[in-house]
C-alpha cells in the first residue's frame, strides 16, 4: 500500500499513514497534469495542499487511487464531480486552521491601525519617527466580516474580546455570536465598517465579488483584509483606492495568481504600497495548524480505507458506522434512484447473510451504504451486488 504526499505536508500525516501500513512517498512541491498522473502509478492515497491541480483526466487515469486528501480548507483544486463519479472520496480540513487564520487577521488589524509596517521600515533605515499621526486603537472600531462560517465566527469572538464592535454579512442564515450585528446586505456592512475582512469560500460564484463598486462603498479611511481566496478581489481596484487615500491600509494573504514553488518570483499590483501587508498564503501556516491538519486528514483517509467511513467527505454522501469487532463490511456507492437499498437487502437475505448494522445516506446524484454482515464476504457477493440496477461500485472494507 502506497501513499503520496505533496507540498510539504506535516510529518504527523506520515506517522498516521505509516502506522496504518502505508509506504509514504513525499514530494516538497506541487504536481499537476501528466507529472502528477505519472507519480500516481501504484498510489492508493494522495495528499495535496492548494497548489496541486487534480483534474478529471488525472482522476480517470489514476487507476490505483482510492481516496484523496486536501490538507487545507479549499478543495477547488480538485475536480470533485469527476472524483465522485469514480467513487473517490475527497476529504479536507474545514476546522483545523481556523484559529491560525483568525490570529493572523487580528495581528494585521492592529498592525494596520498602528501603521507598524511603516514604523519598522523607518527604524531599519535608521530613522527615528516617534509620532501618533495616523495611528489608532482598534477598541471601539467596527469590524465587518464577510462570510460568517468557521473562521468568521471565531474572528467575531476574538475581535469582541479586544473591544471591537462586530457586524457581519453572509448569504446563509448563520447564528449570531456574542453581540455581533447581522447586516441584511453587503452594502449595509460596507457603509458601517471601519475594517472589512473577507472569509468566503472558493465557489465560482464568488469570483470577483469585491471590486471597484464595493471599494467605493466602504467608509473613507477604512481598512481591508482578504485571507480567503485571491480570485474574490479585484487587486487593481484595491490599489487605486489605496493610492487615492480612500482605503487607509490593506492586508492580503491570497492572490489571483500565486507562485507554484518556494522562491519563485511573486508579482502583484499591490507591491510597493504604503501600509499594505502582503503575506505568502500563510494563514494556515503555523506548526499547530499544520500538525492538526496532518492528523485530521490522514485519519479521514485511513478511516475510509479501513472502515468505509465517508464522514465529512466533500463530494460523497457522509456515512459512518462504529468500528467492526467481527464479521465483514460492505460498502456500496450507487446512483440516487429509488429501490437500490431494497434490492441490496433482498440480495443479502437470499445469500443467507445476517445484517448486523447498516447506514445509508444520499446526496445529489449518489447514495452510499455501509452494511455489516456476519461471517466473511467473498468476491461472488460483490459481483452480485454490482449487478443490482443503480449500483456503481462495491468493495469489501478493511
Amino acid at each position: 500500500m502506497k501513499a503520496l504526499l505533496l507540498e510539504n505536508i506535516h510529518p504527523t500525516a506520515v506517522d498516521v499513514l505509516e502506522s496504518a501500513g502505508y509506504d509514504v512517498e513525499q514530494h516538497p512541491g506541487s504536481l499537476s497534469g501528466p507529472d502528477l498522473l505519472a507519480a500516481l502509478d501504484g498510489v492508493s492515497l494522495l495528499g495535496i495542499r492548494s497548489n496541486s491541480s487534480v483534474t478529471a483526466e488525472v482522476i480517470q487515469g489514476a487507476h490505483d487511487l482510492e481516496a484523496l486528501g486536501c490538507f487545507c480548507i479549499g478543495t477547488n483544486q480538485v475536480d470533485l464531480t469527476a472524483a465522485a463519479a469514480r467513487a473517490l472520496p475527497v476529504f479536507n480540513a474545514p476546522y483545523s486552521n481556523s484559529r491560525s487564520v483568525v490570529e493572523l487577521v487580528i495581528g494585521e488589524i492592529i498592525a494596520l491601525a498602528r501603521r507598524l509596517m511603516e514604523k519598522t521600515e523607518r527604524m531599519h533605515a535608521g530613522v527615528w519617527d516617534k509620532s501618533a499621526k495616523g495611528s489608532h486603537e482598534v477598541r471601539g472600531r467596527t469590524l465587518g466580516i464577510v462570510g460568517y462560517g468557521n473562521i468568521g465566527t471565531q474572528l467575531s469572538n476574538v475581535a469582541e474580546a479586544l473591544g471591537m464592535r462586530v457586524a457581519f454579512y453572509d448569504i446563509a442564515d448563520r447564528p449570531i455570536h456574542g453581540n455581533a450585528r447581522r447586516c441584511n446586505s453587503l452594502d449595509e456592512l460596507l457603509g458601517i465598517a471601519d475594517v472589512i475582512s473577507l472569509h468566503v469560500d472558493g465557489r465560482p460564484g464568488n469570483a470577483g465579488m469585491f471590486g471597484e463598486e464595493q471599494f467605493a462603498k466602504m467608509k473613507p479611511r477604512a481598512m481591508f483584509i482578504n485571507a480567503s481566496r485571491g480570485m474574490v478581489v479585484d487587486d487593481v481596484a484595491l490599489r487605486a483606492h489605496i493610492e487615492s487615500g480612500h482605503i487607509a491600509g490593506a492586508a492580503l494573504d491570497v492572490f489571483p495568481v500565486e507562485p507554484k514553488a518556494q522562491g519563485d518570483t511573486f508579482e502583484s499590483v499591490l507591491r510597493g504600497l504604503d501600509n499594505v501587508i502582503l503575506t505568502p498564503h500563510v494563514g494556515a501556516s503555523t506548526q499547530e495548524a499544520q500538525e492538526e491538519i496532518g492528523w485530521f486528514v490522514a485519519g479521514k483517509l485511513v478511516g475510509y480505507v479501513r472502515e468505509g467511513s465517508t464522514g465529512l467527505s466533500v463530494n460523497l454522501p457522509n456515512v459512518q458506522l462504529p468500528p467492526r469487532t467481527s464479521g465483514s463490511r460492505l460498502g456500496v456507492l450507487h446512483h440516487n434512484v429509488p429501490g437500490v437499498l431494497a434490492q441490496l437487502n433482498t440480495l443479502l437475505g437470499q445469500d443467507g447473510r445476517n445484517l448486523t448494522a447498516q447506514s445509508l445516506a444520499t446526496a445529489g446524484e449518489y447514495g452510499y451504504v455501509l452494511s455489516d454482515l456476519e461471517g466473511p464476504v467473498g468476491d461472488d457477493l460483490v459481483r452480485s451486488v454490482l449487478a443490482v440496477p443503480g449500483a456503481m461500485t462495491a468493495r469489501i472494507v478493511g
